[in-house]
C-alpha cells in the first residue's frame, strides 16, 4: 500500500524532509505512584505515515500520546516531534490532538467554533474546515450543544484538520459512533492525510478498521513496546504454518513461536521467521488483526522493533542538534 506521505499537497507551514521522523522517542518512561505506565520505550515514526497505536486498556497508549503533546512530562528519556522537543513552540504549531471527549463549547454555533479555530491557529485553513462540516450536512448556525454525537465529532475533526497540522494525534475519537458514520469519518481522515501528507497517530480498539487505514504500527502492553514498524515488514517477518499430522512445535525451528493457531480445525502456529522457508507445508502471512491479537495474547513473546522504527543512540541526537545550532 502506498503510504499517505507520497501524496504531499500541504503548501502551508513546514514540509518535513523525506525520511524525517514525525516522532522519535529515546528511553522514554513515565512513572506514577502506582508504578510505570511506560518504561524504556524507543522508536521512530516516519513522517507521512498513518500509524495505529494498539494495546489493552492501561497499556500506556494515552500516556504515550500525552507525552507527545507535552500534556505529560516524562520521568526518563526524551520525545521529539519533527526534531523539536515536545511542547516547544514549533511542535505545538505542527500538532493537533483530538481526544475521545472532544471538548467543544456547547453554547457556540458551528460557525463561531470555526472562527475561534481561525483566530487561534496561524496556519488555519477555513476551506478544509468548512468542507468537512458541509460533507456531514452540519448547519453552521447550529449550536454545538444541539448536535448529535456524529456531528460533534465531525466538527472536532474540522478543527483538527483546519489547524493544518503536520502531526494529527487521535485518541479513540470515534468509539462512540455508529459504524456508518465511523466509516465515513475514517474515509475523510485518510483522504485528508493522503492529500496533505499529514502524519496520523490513531489509537483504536477497532483492529479490523486499522488494517484498512494504517501502514505503520505501534503495539504497547504492560508499559513496553511489543511491535513497531511498517505493517508490510511486520507481516513479512511472520508466517502461519500448518503442522502436518498435528506434529509438535519443535518442528518449526529455527523460527520463534508466537502462539498456536487453529484455522478450520487444522493445527498450526504463528511464528516469527528465523530463516527463509524453502520447503514444508503451506505458508500464509498473517493478517494485521491476527498479528495484533497474537502479540496481545502472548505477553512472553519477544518484542519486535522493525528496521523502519529503530532509532540511533542519544549521541546521534546530540550531534544532530549541535549541527543544527551551527547552521542556523
Amino acid at each position: 500500500m502506498d503510504h499517505p506521505g507520497t501524496h504531499r499537497g500541504n503548501g502551508a507551514g513546514f514540509a518535513p524532509p523525506v525520511g524525517a521522523s514525525a516522532i522519535e522517542a529515546h528511553g522514554l518512561g513515565k512513572q506514577y505512584r502506582r508504578g510505570w505506565a511506560l518504561r524504556d520505550v524507543s522508536f521512530r515514526l516516519p513522517a507521512g505515515r498513518v500509524c495505529g497505536l494498539v494495546g489493552p486498556n492501561g497499556a500506556g497508549k494515552s500516556t504515550l500520546m500525552g507525552l507527545a503533546t507535552n500534556m505529560i512530562r516524562p520521568t526518563t528519556g526524551s520525545l521529539r516531534v519533527f526534531g523539536a522537543a515536545a511542547g516547544s513552540t514549533e511542535s505545538v504549531l505542527r500538532t493537533a490532538f483530538l481526544t475521545q471527549e472532544k471538548p467543544l463549547f456547547g453554547r457556540f454555533t458551528v460557525a463561531e467554533t470555526l472562527r475561534l479555530g481561525r483566530e487561534l491557529n496561524p496556519r488555519w485553513d477555513q476551506e478544509v474546515a468548512e468542507g468537512i462540516v458541509h460533507a456531514g450536512r452540519v448547519p453552521l448556525k447550529a449550536r454545538i450543544g444541539t448536535l448529535s454525537g456524529g456531528q460533534r465529532t465531525r466538527v472536532a475533526f474540522a478543527l483538527a484538520f483546519g489547524k493544518r497540522p503536520d502531526l494529527l494525534i487521535l485518541d479513540e475519537p470515534m468509539s462512540d459512533l455508529d459504524p456508518l458514520v465511523r466509516r465515513e469519518l475514517m474515509a475523510t481522515l485518510t483522504a485528508e492525510a493522503a492529500e496533505h501528507g499529514t502524519t496520523v497517530l490513531v489509537s483504536s480498539h477497532m483492529l479490523a478498521e486499522l488494517e484498512h487505514i494504517c501502514d505503520y504500527l505501534l503495539v504497547v502492553a504492560d508499559g513496553g513496546l511489543r511491535l513497531a514498524g511498517e505493517v508490510n515488514e511486520l507481516r513479512a517477518a511472520h508466517a502461519l504454518l500448518d503442522i502436518p499430522g498435528g506434529g509438535s512445535l519443535p518442528a518449526v525451528a529455527p523460527h520463534t513461536v508466537i502462539e498456536p493457531h487453529h484455522d478450520e480445525g487444522r493445527p498450526g502456529v504463528l511464528v516469527r521467521l528465523g530463516a527463509p522457508i524453502t520447503s514444508g507445508g503451506p505458508v500464509t502471512p498473517p493478517t494485521l488483526e491476527e498479528l495484533l491479537l497474537a502479540y496481545l495474547r502472548a505477553p512472553d513473546a519477544p518484542s519486535l522493533i522493525a528496521p523502519s522504527a529503530r532509532v540511533g543512540d542519544i549521541h546521534d541526537i546530540i550531534a544532530r542538534d549541535r549541527q543544527k545550532a551551527v547552521t542556523v
